[in-house]
């Protein structure tokens, strides 16, 4: 049986690396990006189609949830960390599960994508159900631990997206929603960390932002539920006040203070 040859290992474009000066290597690397965002909008309809029935579920109490190895497992946990301070939504309504557990954030845990069975295992621990979604998160689209996981949640009724550098991959040909931006070789060969990263991050942005906008997390263009941590967003907390209910500045400021957050602030003014 013929090996299946791989995208997101061709030789880059680039050779003898070691030999370009600084401003050539930043350069091609900055050339090879701009590609990136080209290969993501070809997946919109696929993106939206995902999307689209992944917030029926979530609207009904369902939950996101992400997982993956490596850099494809980090990016998933950062966009799931972010969604509870951004949009104010309850931890655990969206969910980053890596390969290896968190320790794997930090350091790289042998061998732990080779497992078919721990996916699902990881999984189970949440009561994973047919009203959450799932998304497999592979740039070689391969990774025996996300495909197991991803292949357990088709059988159980789970709703299931596949992020993946590689069309012609196994995590593309399983996902109920194949996500495929395919961004070429690597600047430096396999290192999938750089375009096929870039391209899941934007992905991962899409996905949660438009899951939040339709959840009703955002008015106008505004954070409106997002958690008030540090001085920096009480202060943008409290201009967005002023904005929306033109009042002085401190007394916006008392209001944030007392509802903690922008839309109770400000829904609190409107009904004294």
């Amino acid at each position: 049986m013929e090996k299946e040859e791989k995208i997101t290992e061709k030789t880059s474009h680039y050779d003898h690396l070691e030999k370009m000066s600084m401003h050539e290597l930043l350069t091609n690397i900055n050339r090879e990006d701009q590609g990136v965002p080209a290969a993501v909008e070809k997946c919109i309809p696929q993106i939206q189609a995902f999307v689209e029935e992944a917030l029926t579920r979530m609207k009904k109490g369902g939950r996101l949830f992400y997982i993956g190895a490596g850099t494809s497992g980090r990016l998933g946990v950062v966009d799931a960390s972010e969604c509870p301070p951004t949009f104010g939504v309850e931890h655990g309504r969206v969910i980053g599960i890596i390969a290896g557990g968190d320790s794997a954030i930090r350091a790289a845990v042998e061998f732990a994508e080779d497992d078919t069975q721990q996916g699902w295992k990881d999984l189970m621990e949440f009561e994973i159900n047919e009203l959450d979604s799932l998304v497999g998160i592979a740039a070689s689209g391969g990774t025996p631990y996300v495909l197991g996981a991803l292949e357990s949640a088709k059988k159980n009724q789970i709703l299931t997206a596949g992020i993946t550098s590689n069309p012609a991959s196994k995590l593309a040909l399983l996902a109920d929603y194949p996500i495929t931006p395919v961004v070429g070789p690597e600047f430096v060969t396999g290192s999938t960390r750089m375009k096929s990263g870039t391209a899941q991050k934007l992905v991962l942005n899409m996905i949660s932002t438009s899951l939040m906008i339709g959840l009703g997390r955002i008015k106008g263009n505004k954070m409106v539920d997002m958690q008030l941590t540090n001085n920096k967003l009480v202060d943008r907390g409290t201009l967005m006040v002023v904005s929306e209910l033109k009042i002085p500045y401190p007394e916006a400021a008392a209001l944030l203070k007392k509802y903690g957050s922008v839309r109770k602030a400000v829904e609190g003014y409107l009904k004294r």
